[in-house]
């Protein structure tokens, strides 16, 4: 299985995992199965349309996904993805 790496500020939401294995071909696939297995992740990851939030950036290796083919991407079982929740602040 494919396997998501869950950031700090999303760790409690997936039962303080820091990774969780997911089932899936594509990065929308192995992202539903995310918010499936917890619930609670759907409301930081998923905008009320149902889209990844602008401010949650999937990786997939060093690649942003987006510069991919989005959760089009296709995975494979050994694919480790990483949530980057971007920063945003200034002074």
């Amino acid at each position: 299985m494919a396997v998501i790496r869950i950031p700090s500020p999303l760790r409690p939401y997936a039962g303080g995992k820091t990774e969780i294995p997911v089932a899936g071909e594509t990065v929308g696939a192995a992202l539903a199965d995310l918010a499936g297995q917890f619930p609670d992740l759907r409301k930081h990851l998923y905008n009320e349309s149902g889209e990844l939030r602008p401010f949650v950036n999937v990786f997939l290796g060093s690649e942003d996904v987006r510069h991919l083919q989005g959760v089009d991407t296709p995975i494979s079982e050994a694919t480790q993805l990483r949530i980057i929740p971007s920063v945003a602040g200034g002074y």
